[in-house]
């Protein structure tokens, strides 16, 4: 039997407790060694951010080149090319300029991204731009609604669409593009993307970092940058809703009424009504209504100075329409007037029509150009107005519900874009008036030294030339008023010979036509055709000038008062009025005159007006006449003069200007004078007039 061996004890360590200042060193170390493996991951992730912000800088500005430079170049050789292809890339130079010259700013200072100091750099680099970021963007983001409205148009158009499709893919293959939206659109991405990577950066950037306090600076301007940019955009908006003037017809001015609309036009009149009888007080701003004040006095400048402007050039344009050098004066032998002529069609064919293209082109151009820009400062002033109106009504409530709230705002952004816009707007068209009249002035001072040199030229042949200047001056005055005097007196007797009354020589089926309208219509009626009437239209009468026709009505069923109804003796129609003249040869007898009576061994005698030839006056026995009114005549114009039956008056000429008998100019009592028909006259002897009569005329 084996005996069983005893097996040996193992042997055993015992673990003794270590010291305590070996743990905490362990632990510190270990902490330590988190805290750089942490740093190193923030470095890592601090420069990848800084990496992905340049690299996509660069990538962005690359895009935008294609699109602006090939892709636009590759349109525009489209036959036709594109309406309004111009109106998408606006504003777009000045994005990738800005954005070029960032990426030229890093690369100048040759620091890679790994450096401590390219963060400095960049953040140096975008501070310094800041405010030409800000000023290029913003334009761009407040034209971008155009731009989508231009390319929905071209997606209207099927074919044209396809085409600018097709373009777009071979010009950039490698960005697989199927709209211009897909590069129009980056500047609007990338300015609200420039918070979020510096933000980034900065949150992997340790606080101990040289160049935090600036990365902090630069993360904080990117965010008011695009604040300012958001709120530009939107006073953008609120102007361009505002400031259009539309053209609406009364049909869609009440197709736009509704409930809501009336009710806020109710409101508004009844606060303005409040305001007026002072009722209710009004908000008042006094630093816009000075501006306010100012705009209309120079928008009242502005519309005055173009009025005069425009009276200039269209009194220099009818000078210039008088030819005088191609009549034939016959004034041979005659320096001066020769002299005179010379002068005047140099004046007229070389001096003058340069003048005249510069005043139109510096002055009367840039002046219409201004008034047309009157009218968006003029709409946004009217409905800041309105707005304001509307605001009052929820001014003093505590708490706003949305709509209201919308109504404040609304109203505080017009406010605040007139404040800032209007004094610029101000101050340029003030300093565009007065460039103009200084441009005025010295066009002026051009043409008074041409106009020198042409007169020294012909300065030895005229005769008042040795002259003194004080005496050349009165010798002018005295010419130029005795000129307009003579002037005038041709001007006056031109006028006296107008003003006398027309009556056209009657056929005897005119005479017919006479007598059967004025049984008919009465004398009242009878106008006369002064030129030949082609119908037009439905009830249109063809009437050759000279045809007299009784008015029926003085405007046609419509109401228009340029047609009148007329009874052409049988046919009836409408004539334009423009082309009738009122008849003013007596159409029937005189009544008997209650005022006067002949005796029955005395014959008076008449000139009627129905006479082709007139028959001469018979003399009396006696030598002495009177001339007497037969019947009643009222003036019916200044021509004219009224005289009453058994007035003795004075009989001046036996026809008028135009050597017609059937009127006479006489002189009635009071020492008035104009013209009467001549059948309305008698002539008596002496001391056989009524009782009460004028001394007789002999």
């Amino acid at each position: 039997m084996e005996v069983p061996r005893r097996t040996q004890p193992t042997a055993f360590t015992l673990a003794l407790p270590k010291p305590a200042s070996s743990e905490a060193e362990e632990a510190k170390q270990k902490a330590e060694e988190e805290e750089a493996a942490a740093k190193e991951r923030a470095a890592h992730r601090q420069l990848l951010a800084i990496e992905e912000m340049v690299q996509s800088e660069r990538n962005y500005l690359r895009l935008l080149q294609v699109g602006t430079v090939t892709i636009r170049s590759n349109l525009q050789k489209l036959q036709p090319p594109p309406p309004n292809l111009d109106s998408l890339f606006l504003y777009i130079e000045d994005v990738i300029d800005v954005s070029s010259r960032l990426l030229s700013l890093l690369d100048q200072k040759q620091v890679q991204p790994g450096n401590s100091l390219f963060l400095q750099t960049l953040c140096d680099s975008f501070l310094s731009l800041s405010s030409d970021i800000e000023s290029s963007y913003r334009e761009y983001l407040a034209n971008y609604n155009n731009v989508t409205l231009v390319e929905n148009g071209y997606k209207q158009k099927e074919a044209l669409w396809n085409e600018i499709v097709r373009v777009i893919k071979t010009s950039a293959p490698e960005v697989n593009a199927t709209s211009l939206s897909f590069f129009l659109v980056m500047p609007v991405q990338r300015i609200a993307r420039y918070p979020l990577l510096l933000q980034t950066i900065q949150k992997h950037t340790d606080r101990s970092h040289p160049a935090y306090a600036l990365l902090e600076q630069t993360a904080h301007t990117s965010i008011a940058l695009n604040c300012r940019i958001n709120e530009y955009k939107r006073f953008r908006e609120v102007a361009d809703k505002y400031k259009k003037t539309e053209t609406l017809s009364i049909k869609d001015k009440i197709n736009r009424l509704n409930t809501h609309s009336i009710a806020k036009k109710t409101a508004r009149l009844s606060q303005q009504i409040k305001h007026e009888t002072g009722i209710k007080p009004k908000l008042v701003d006094e630093e816009f209504d000075a501006l306010e004040g100012f705009f209309y006095v120079l928008e009242h400048g502005i519309l005055e100075l173009l009025e005069n402007v425009e009276t200039y050039l269209l009194h220099l344009q009818g000078f210039l329409t008088c030819k005088t050098e191609e009549f034939d004066l016959d004034m041979d032998g005659e320096k001066a007037p020769i002299c005179y002529k010379e002068i005047t069609t140099a004046l007229r064919q070389w001096i003058l029509p340069t003048f005249e293209k510069r005043v139109r082109t510096l002055i009367h151009k840039p002046l219409c150009a201004l008034c047309d820009l009157l009218v968006g400062p003029r709409n946004l002033i009217r409905k800041r107005l309105d707005k304001l109106l509307d605001y009052e009504l929820i001014y003093d409530k505590s708490s706003l519900s949305y709509e209201e709230q919308a109504v404040a705002n609304t109203y505080r952004t017009m406010n605040t874009l007139l404040l800032n816009e209007l004094p610029q707007f101000n101050g340029l068209a003030l300093q565009m008036i007065w460039s103009m009249l200084g441009t005025f002035s010295c066009l002026h001072k051009d043409l008074a030294s041409d106009m020198e040199q042409l007169f020294q030229s012909f300065a030895q042949q005229l005769p008042h030339s040795s002259l003194s200047p004080n005496a050349f001056w009165g010798w002018a005055e005295s010419a130029v008023l005795e000129g307009a005097r003579r002037l005038e007196t041709l001007c006056r007797s031109v006028e006296d010979t107008l003003k006398a009354p027309v009556v056209q020589p009657l056929s005897p089926s005119s005479r017919h036509r006479l007598k059967q309208l004025t049984e008919k219509h009465g004398s009242g009626k009878i106008y006369q055709v002064i030129g030949a009437v082609v119908g037009s239209r439905d009830l249109d009468l063809n009437l050759a000038k000279g045809e007299l026709v009784a008015i029926i009505s003085e405007a046609d069923s419509r109401g228009d008062k340029r047609r009148w109804l007329v009874d052409a003796g049988g046919r009836r129609g409408y004539a334009p009025s423009s082309k009738l003249l009122r008849y003013h040869q007596p159409a029937e007898e005189p009544p008997p005159s209650p005022h006067l009576t002949l005796p029955e061994d005395m014959t008076a005698v008449r000139r009627h007006s129905y006479s082709p030839e007139v028959q001469p006056l018979s003399v009396l026995s006696q030598p002495c006449f009177q001339v007497f009114a037969a019947y009643d005549f009222t003036a019916r114009g200044n021509h004219e003069v009224s005289i009453r039956a058994g007035e003795a008056v004075r009989v001046l000429e036996p026809h008028d200007k135009r050597g017609n008998p059937e009127w006479s100019l006489v002189e009635a009592r009071g020492g008035q004078r104009g013209y009467v028909p001549s059948s309305y006259l008698t002539i008596l002897p002496m001391g056989t007039g009524p009782a009460g009569a004028h001394q007789p005329y002999c």
